[in-house]
């Protein structure tokens, strides 16, 4: 069985129908309104890591469903960017609570089900920002920088009951959100989207952006026995960014 938070769409619905691929029943936790279309056979848990009962629900959760082989907390906000003279205090207690806070209530919550399966894998949604920055992204490199931080704890203090936690540092992946976010900078004198994304490829070794799949393959890797030795780690998917 796998949990995934943030399932209902982009890398989390990706990384949920590669483990479901392989044979995973599949929980995907996300927004009401992002659950109207999963696939038959999976169960849809409505869930705000904003409530402040989250954690407490998510424990409920775990209760409910016993053992557990595979957590993935994907959940994530993407703020708009903003340079560090520019930042919003409440833009910034939500993307943290939800980046930081949800990630790591995420892996508490699960943990004791993960450690019943005896083979239990957590796998944490970093970023390529969780090592490096970039201009005006104060606040998403913040909290993906902690997410790491959260990750290489977790795995300290789990590693002993069996269980391993990982974490996936995407780079820039051609996701709805990503492109959208390209539309509305186009909009405000940015370049085109198609030369957005073509420069964006043109920086990697392999001369193409990271994909869905690349990310969704990497989780599934991480899930699987084949990865039983590896814990604590952050695992770049970037296609070779120069």
């Amino acid at each position: 069985m796998a949990v995934v938070t943030g399932a209902g769409g982009g890398l989390g619905r990706a990384i949920a129908e590669r483990l479901a691929a392989s044979g995973a029943r599949i929980v995907a936790l996300d927004l009401p309104e992002m659950l109207g279309d999963l696939p038959r056979g999976w169960e849809g848990v409505a869930q705000d890591l904003t409530d402040p009962a989250a954690e407490a629900q998510m424990q409920g959760l775990a209760e409910r469903l016993g053992k557990i082989s595979v957590v993935v907390a994907n959940a994530g906000l993407v703020p708009p960017w903003r340079g560090v003279t520019e930042l919003d205090a409440a833009e910034w207690s939500r993307v943290m609570t939800v980046n930081v806070w949800g990630v790591a209530i995420t892996l508490g919550s699960f943990a004791a089900a993960l450690a019943a399966s005896g083979h239990g894998s957590g796998i944490v949604m970093a970023s390529i920002n969780g090592f490096r920055a970039h201009p005006k992204q104060v606040l998403y490199t913040a909290s993906k920088h902690a997410v790491i931080g959260v990750m290489r704890a977790a795995a300290m203090d789990l590693g002993t009951r069996g269980v391993r936690v990982n974490a996936l540092a995407p780079g820039p992946i051609a996701t709805e959100a990503l492109v959208s976010r390209m539309v509305a900078r186009h909009a405000a004198g940015g370049p085109p989207p198609e030369v957005a994304l073509g420069a964006m490829a043109a920086q990697t070794m392999l001369g193409r952006m990271a994909t869905m799949e690349d990310v969704a393959n990497l989780a599934h890797f991480l899930a699987s026995d084949a990865a039983a030795g590896l814990t604590g780690h952050v695992y770049p998917v970037e296609a070779g960014l120069a």
